[in-house]
């Protein structure tokens, strides 16, 4: 087993991790300087750098880095007997350096058009990693999109979003060019677990495909989390200005903010 492969397949899977390296081991210490462990944020692990309750302490401070988005440099006493050792008796000393990796939020984007293409430009200004899906391959490539991380090129929509790695800093915006392929893409988003599922289109044609859908056995309950119609009221036309109100609310549901003017604050001056 290669850590350092490891950590590049953690990388392209798009996961949160940390790296945890022993970088000092004094007197009687299971594992020497350098030893690695890879913790993903669920508390699983490959690697090691010493098993027990060291490694399970570890873990858990590993996964309170990957939280919050903090490296830092831990040393750990292995004597009980120890202020704030470990219940151990080796009696020696380790330092270990936690490196925490937290990976792009994701922007995925089913739909080419107008819009697509300036949620695209947009979101890689904001940080996001963007993925493109659509139909047209004359409208879905790198030369049109050269900020995405991927562009996918598929008549199947709903296979096009169950595909696609998401997590729980995933943000899909369905924008395609007719109701037909939002519903088809929608059905797919649905069946994912992303923190964010919006849908552009007025109130009779999100009513619409609501309605098709809970014909077709889906949940009325699961629909109303989709964000549709989708953004913030900003009154925009243009595609720039509809990109801006939809990214306005994702930030806003990624922050946990209310979208409200901070203006609002004024009484607490």
């Amino acid at each position: 087993m290669n850590i350092f492969e490891e950590i590049v397949k953690a990388q392209k899977a798009k996961r949160d991790f940390a790296v945890a390296t022993v970088v000092k081991a004094e007197g009687s210490a299971p594992r020497r300087d350098t030893a690695k462990m890879l913790v993903f944020s669920d508390g699983s692990s490959i690697g090691t750098v010493g098993g027990g309750v060291l490694e399970a302490r570890i873990i858990r401070d590993a996964r309170e880095a990957i939280k919050k988005g903090e490296s830092r440099l831990v040393r750990y006493g292995l004597d009980e007997q120890k202020e704030s050792g470990l219940p151990m008796m080796c009696g020696g000393d380790v330092e270990i350096f936690i490196e925490a990796y937290k990976a792009r939020p994701q922007l995925i984007i089913a739909g080419a058009g107008h819009v697509g293409k300036a949620l695209s430009t947009m979101g890689a200004v904001l940080g996001f990693g963007i993925t493109v899906i659509d139909d047209r391959k004359e409208w879905a490539n790198k030369d049109r999109f050269p900020e995405a991380e991927e562009v996918i090129v598929t008549a199947d929509m709903t296979k096009g979003l169950e595909d696609c790695n998401i997590s729980e800093d995933t943000y899909i915006v369905i924008a395609t060019r007719g109701h037909n392929h939002d519903k088809e893409a929608l059905k797919g988003a649905l069946k994912r677990n992303a923190r964010y599922v919006g849908m552009i289109g007025s109130l009779n044609k999100v009513k619409e495909v609501f309605n098709q859908l809970v014909k077709e056995g889906i949940d009325r309950g699961t629909l109303e989390k989709v964000h549709a119609p989708i953004g913030l009221d900003l009154g925009g036309q243009t595609p720039e200005e509809i990109a801006l109100s939809i990214l306005a609310e994702i930030l806003m549901v990624k922050n946990n903010t209310t979208g409200k003017p901070l203006c609002f604050r004024r009484d607490e001056i």
